[in-house]
């Protein structure tokens, strides 16, 4: 089992960061790829970033990419996602999650096993 924790949503002007935080419990974080997804009102849930169990190799949906960058540190059981260049389309509730296994693809929300409980973010235009 694993047990995940964001924190670090809030409130920010566009053109703004923030730094996203998810904290893991379990001795098995360090095999799992971690992804983050965000929920906006109304919509369905979307990939944004995904980052596999090395930390060698970082997958980003089209929309964040240049401006969003996924980090695990593996010795703290967390997984960050750094969000530059904020736009109002980005307020969402962002989600991590672990995949534990390595079959079916990391930008589905269907193959990841565990969640959190989301945090907000919010940008204002």
């Amino acid at each position: 089992q694993v047990q995940l924790v964001e924190s670090g949503g809030g409130l920010v002007q566009a053109g703004g960061s923030l730094s996203l935080s998810c904290a893991a419990s379990g001795r098995t974080f360090s095999s799992y790829t971690m992804g983050w997804f965000r929920q906006a009102p109304g919509k369905e849930r979307e990939f944004v970033a995904a980052i596999t169990w090395s930390g060698g190799t970082r997958y980003y949906a089209d929309s964040v990419t240049g401006r969003f960058a996924i980090s695990r540190d593996n010795a703290k059981n967390t997984v960050y996602l750094q969000m530059n260049s904020l736009k109002p389309e980005d307020t969402a509730v962002y989600y991590c999650a672990a995949k534990s296994t390595r079959l079916g693809s990391l930008r589905s929300d269907s193959n990841y096993n565990y969640w959190g409980q989301g945090t907000q973010a919010t940008v204002s235009s």
